[in-house]
């Protein structure tokens, strides 16, 4: 857990829901203050996930007050990082336009990347800012991952870290991907495939003695 975590995400409510259940005095250490500038810089561990990363949640809040929960994938490494912030590029969707819209009126934002197979959880509280293609399109194309050059960029989305928490894995489902499940299974396959060649080759032989 980063230093201002606690300052984000436990408020008062939170505090004595905790109180309930027995972990305020745990968490309580974790809770001080938070000025509006203060930011937390991601470490070497929390780069290197991100940037490993082939997909993401992240969240906004609407002003209407309803939160808005939105799944962000591409190919490994379409995340760029620096000390505390991290930036991808942002292609043409369904036009909806609910996170980008919601980002006008409130820049926090809740980022939550998941390793299914390693069972890790990274939680991030940040700000987004949004740079249209019109406003900086050099920067915008620098983040376009060379995988993704067939899309559209229309923007890119930069998010300034503020803090951040690894979670427990206990109820993390490992889950796969296909390229994931290939190298997993690639010694069995070769395996199977050297035990079909013998088998090919004894059949040869019994064959020619028979």
């Amino acid at each position: 857990m980063s230093h201002h975590y606690g300052s984000i995400a436990f408020t008062d409510a939170v505090t004595s829901e905790q109180e309930i259940y027995g972990s305020v005095e745990f968490y309580g250490r974790a809770k001080s203050g938070l000025a509006d500038s203060a930011s937390d810089s991601l470490g070497d561990r929390e780069k290197h996930f991100l940037e490993s990363r082939d997909s993401f949640y992240l969240a906004s809040v609407g002003e209407t007050g309803w939160p808005y929960v939105q799944f962000r994938g591409g190919p490994a490494g379409f995340i760029q990082v620096t000390d505390n912030t991290f930036a991808w590029a942002d292609y043409r969707g369904n036009l909806q336009h609910i996170t980008t819209g919601n980002l006008r009126a409130n820049d926090r934002i809740s980022v939550i990347a998941m390793d299914y197979p390693r069972r890790r959880r990274l939680k991030i509280f940040g700000t987004a800012q949004v740079v249209r293609l019109t406003d900086d399109p050099a920067f915008v194309e620098s983040l376009v991952h060379p995988d993704d050059a067939s899309a559209i960029a229309e923007r890119a989305v930069v998010i300034t870290v503020r803090a951040f928490d690894w979670n427990c894995p206990q109820h993390i489902t490992p889950r796969f991907t296909a390229d994931e499940f290939g190298d997993a299974t690639e010694a069995l396959r070769l395996r199977i495939s050297m035990l079909e060649r013998k088998n090919a080759q004894l059949r040869e032989q019994l064959s020619a003695h028979s």
